[in-house]
């Protein structure tokens, strides 16, 4: 095995200066850092990076702490956060948490034994006291979810503004019986999500009743075609629908073409992210398109400056990004002539 004693001796430095420019140590010159990685690379030397953590430094690992991999919002800010982290020489890592604190503690208290360099989380509704002092050790920020006690660097969607807009999109067709399905209130991104669903109502002068309301704790693909069925279900069936879950979205898809209600005829749809499939469902589905490179590529940027630095320079910060409404075939007024099977 290569050692820093072999690329020493093959380079006539010291030891101290070879582990030095492969930690990419400020007192090292780049000239002396890009020689003693050169002949690192061309002599196969393995850092031992276990040894390096022994002595008390971070590994290059970023854990990305998310409720569920199969939602595709995650598994696409995975990928690209991972992208973003391995052009710095970092590694990402998830952790899957099921919206449940206990586990999430549980991996955090892992993440932080291990020396992870920083963490990404999307936070529970009620994080573990431990968990929140366990992140004051580490470099990390909230991602989509913020809650208080976390700390105040956080990149998110203005969901209050997402949620409007799809609204009143259906209000100013004309559509006065409207439901909402979405996560549930105790989450931040549900409770400003269902606020903008209340406001467009509210500004578009319809009574509070005009508003049907279903939310999932947490939201699942079953959770939608069970909250469709129950909607669509009696003589005051909503004339539109508008969604604040990727996962209810998919649910309520494939509910409506199983049933074979017709969208938009009898019911209107506006859906939450854009998923591939999304556009070729039955007419193409409206929905609320969320700016998920744009929030990966800042959180990277943002975290490998917060580890290239002092913690002193670590303040607060805040990114919110715009979701913008995406029109396709089915939203219409109430009652149009035009009707789709809302099958795909």
């Amino acid at each position: 095995m290569i050692t820093t004693r072999d690329i020493a001796e093959r380079l006539g430095v010291s030891v101290s200066t070879v582990g030095r420019a492969l930690s990419d140590d400020p007192r090292i010159s780049e000239e002396t850092k890009f020689r003693v990685r050169q002949a690192a690379s061309e002599m196969g030397y393995v850092g031992n990076r276990a040894a390096r953590m022994m002595r008390g430094a971070s590994s290059n690992v970023v854990a990305l702490v998310i409720p569920d991999i199969r939602n595709s919002f995650y598994s696409t800010i995975a990928h690209q956060l991972s992208k973003n982290m391995q052009a710095e020489g970092f590694q990402l890592m998830l952790s899957e948490t099921d919206d449940d604190r206990m586990v999430e503690l549980r991996h955090l208290r892992e993440l932080s034994a291990n020396r992870v360099a920083g963490v990404i989380i999307v936070p529970t509704a009620r994080p573990h006291g431990d968990s929140v002092k366990l992140l004051r050790t580490l470099p990390h920020l909230q991602l989509l979810r913020r809650h208080p006690a976390l700390g105040s660097q956080w990149f998110g969607v203005d969901d209050h503004e997402a949620l409007r807009q799809a609204t009143a999109h259906l209000v100013e067709l004309g559509h006065t019986r409207i439901a909402y399905m979405g996560g549930p209130e105790e989450l931040p991104t549900g409770a400003e999500r269902l606020r903008g669903f209340r406001s467009a109502l509210r500004e578009g002068g319809l009574p509070d009743d005009a508003g049907r309301t279903e939310l999932w704790p947490p939201s699942s693909v079953d959770h939608g075609r069970r909250a469709t069925r129950r909607l669509l279900d009696g003589p005051d069936a909503p004339t539109a629908l508008v969604l604040g879950s990727t996962q209810l979205t998919l649910g309520v898809l494939e509910e409506l073409s199983e049933q074979g209600v017709k969208v938009p005829g009898e019911l209107s749809v506006v859906g939450f992210g854009d998923e591939p499939g999304f556009s070729w469902w039955g007419p193409g589905l409206t929905t609320t398109g969320l700016p998920i490179q744009e929030m990966a590529t800042g959180c990277a940027l943002w975290l490998m400056r917060r580890l290239k630095t002092k913690p002193d320079n670590d303040g607060p910060y805040t990114s919110v990004s715009l979701g913008s409404l995406v029109l396709r075939g089915s939203t219409a007024p109430p009652g149009a002539a035009t009707t789709t099977s809302g099958r795909g």
